[in-house]
């Protein structure tokens, strides 16, 4: 099992602005798909919003709520 750290933040003008800041650790498979990393995050955090994927390069995941002005970043540890 590998711990990824997950931070839900604001967004101004689609960049993320860190006026305020959740933060949670998730544990996963090192080998984890980015569908299981959102899913534990979006847990871990509280959140049942749909969201849309604005990146992923394997080692960093950006999500943003649809409706929302937050973004949701993923990163292994």
């Amino acid at each position: 099992m590998c711990k990824y750290s997950v931070e839900m933040t604001d967004t101004f003008s689609g960049e993320a602005n860190y006026c305020w800041v959740q933060r949670a650790l998730i544990d996963a498979p090192c080998d984890a798909s980015s569908r299981l990393l959102i899913r534990r995050a979006k847990k871990a955090l509280g959140i049942f919003t749909p969201h849309r994927v604005s990146y992923d390069n394997g080692d960093l995941i950006r999500i943003d709520l649809r409706n929302h002005c937050i973004c949701i970043f993923i990163q292994a540890l």
